[in-house]
This record gives structure tokens, sequence and C-alpha cells, in this order.
């Protein structure tokens, strides 16, 4: 009796078509075909941060930022505060933190005005440079201790000393208020400006 004769079919070609129907973009097909690598970009892992190096790029950050705080505080008070149009600079420059207590408080005015300084809420008694002109050459000149004014440059000066109505800044914020007008006009035509600075 013949036993029945199964047939046996060789699958090993469609079994390979199988394989080679894969398709390489197809981000889900198999990361290895017998024993080769997926290709660039399709598995990467991601990189770690180096914390390290995360810390020094914020530190330049950082200090670069402060570099450019740093120009920007730097320049003069008189540019930051943006002056009137009649005033060329003031001294100590406006928002100053470190001012002696005896610096002078200087303003420089465009040609042709005048003004007196208001200091704490005192003013201060204003003369004229050219009053003490007609003093013998040769001997030295005593000046008032209040402001002066000098009209050739327009300026108005006060230095606190003993004598004056301020001896000296005591450490704290200060106001000036410069009353200013033009020479030909009058004080009825006044303006005025004020600033702050800290004495230490």
């Amino acid at each position: 009796m013949m036993e029945p004769v199964t047939e046996v079919s060789d699958t090993s070609e469609s079994r390979v078509g199988a394989v080679d129907d894969i398709d390489d973009t197809d981000p889900a097909a198999p990361a290895e075909r017998s024993g080769t690598e997926a290709a660039p970009g399709r598995w990467r892992r991601r990189r770690r941060l180096d914390k390290g190096l995360l810390l020094a790029s914020l530190a330049i950050a950082l200090g670069m930022v402060l570099v450019i705080r740093g120009l920007a505080v730097g320049i003069t008070g008189d540019d930051r505060v943006g002056l009137p149009e009649m005033i060329e600079s003031v001294e100590p420059v406006p928002e100053a933190v470190q001012v002696l207590g005896q610096t002078r408080v200087f303003v420089d005015l465009e040609f042709g005005y005048t003004g007196v300084l208001v200091i704490d809420g005192i003013e201060i008694e204003t003369v004229n440079i050219q009053d003490f002109a007609t003093q013998v050459s040769g001997q030295q000149v005593s000046l008032p201790p209040v402001t002066i004014f000098e009209g050739g440059n327009s300026t108005l000066t006060f230095v606190p000393n003993d004598s004056a109505p301020i001896e000296e800044f005591s450490t704290g914020i200060h106001r000036v208020q410069l009353i200013y007008w033009e020479i030909d006009v009058g004080r009825e035509r006044a303006r005025s400006f004020s600033w702050f600075f800290n004495a230490v």
C-alpha cells in the first residue's frame, strides 16, 4: 500500500521576496536585515546635555548682558537724563551714587543765560565773578561762599564749605534745582530743571 505523497513546495523564494518587498523608507521597517544597520537618521539616540557646557554658555550670556548694561549706565548722566536744550552739562551727574561730601555743584549753561541753585530747598545766593575783577591785580581774589556765576562761560559753581549755607553733603540723597533764564529777559521768564545725587 502506497503512502500518500505530500507535495512540498519551496517557499524560500516567496520568503525572500517578502523580505525584499520591505520599503526602506518606512520608519516602521526593521532596523536590521541580515545584520545590516539602519540608515543614518532613522533611529538616532538623543544626545545628553553637557551640564558643564550649558553652565559655561549661561555664564557667557550673563556676562554679555552685564557688559551691555554697564555700557548703557556708563553713558554720562547728562545723556541719559536728557538735559534741557539750554543746559550743556551738570555736576554731579544726575543719579550719581558715590558723591563726596565736598563735591562742587556745577552747571554749564548756553551763552547768554544765568540762574540760581536751590540745593535741598535752600536757594544759594549767586554773585558775578566780574564783581571781583576790579580788585588790585596780583592779589589773591577771595570769593564768597556762594554760587559763583562766570558770564564769559555761562557757568554756575557752588562748593560746600564751613562758611557756606551748606557746609557739606551728608550721606544720602540730595536734590538740586536749577532756576535759569536768559539774561536779557530776566527771572520773570525763568525755567527750572531738577536732578538728584547720592552722597557717601
